[in-house]
């Protein structure tokens, strides 16, 4: 069944996968995104219409539901940041534009869309991204993980809040090789350090993480709600051995 998606995200490494594997799925899109030249070729290349604009921009919100139309089957906000120092380092400012980018934008881009996901002949479905930093401690971590945190809030309450028409789940995942994790793991040998801490002994790609936004879109995830899935190569609940 051909559905009708909204990805805010769509030039990042895991948006861009997801757009092309819902294409090929034959999914119609609208794309969402900050970077014009990367938005406006991906839309070529896919024949789909697009939204410039910041999600810092509480207009962006409006303008993407103007161009996007009456009706949604489904919601993806695959935006987010990494912002690592020690929490002394951290001013008032990174704390809100970490949150603002994280958390507030995906209820603001929610929002925006409700009234076209009600509109859905089917459920519609509703796919956040927290991340393994939520639930698990890590050094310098603490503004994203706040962040992130509050994105896990939010899946669940929405969740209770719109069934039984629109399903809300979200996905956490652990460090993936997307250009916005380049300055962690870049260096070859500090990836493989990372890789190793996980117990299937690999960093996530783009095509892992988009595989279950695309599942949890479908209708075959009709019973799933209020859920965080962490696509995290096992490194939030198994022990390695030894």
């Amino acid at each position: 069944m051909t559905q009708k998606v909204l990805i805010y995200g769509s030039t990042g490494g895991i948006g861009s996968t997801l757009c092309r594997l819902l294409h090929a799925r034959g999914d119609s899109l609208h794309l969402v995104g900050r970077n014009e030249s990367k938005l406006s070729a991906l839309a070529a290349e896919l024949g789909y219409g697009y939204t410039c604009g910041d999600v810092t921009d509480n207009s962006l919100f409006s303008r993407v539901m103007q161009d996007t139309g009456d009706m949604l089957d489904g919601i993806v906000y695959a935006v987010g940041n990494i912002n690592l120092r020690g929490f002394a380092r951290f001013t008032e400012v990174d704390f809100l534009h970490d949150f603002r980018v994280n958390a507030l934008g995906a209820a603001l881009a929610v929002q925006a869309a409700l009234p076209a996901l009600k509109k859905s002949p089917g459920r519609a479905s509703i796919v956040l991204f927290s991340s393994i930093a939520a639930t698990q401690g890590f050094t310098f971590h603490t503004s994203v993980s706040m962040a992130k945190g509050a994105v896990h809030g939010l899946t669940l309450a929405l969740a209770a809040e719109l069934a039984p028409k629109v399903r809300v789940n979200a996905i956490a995942p652990s460090l993936t090789r997307t250009p916005l994790a380049d300055g962690i793991i870049k260096n070859e040998q500090i990836a493989a350090n990372l890789a190793a801490l996980h117990p299937l002994e690999r960093l996530g790609t783009p095509q892992d993480i988009s595989a279950m936004a695309a599942f949890l879109l479908s209708p075959d995830a009709d019973w799933i709600t209020g859920q965080s899935f962490g696509v995290d190569g096992g490194r939030s609940t198994v022990r390695s051995k030894g």
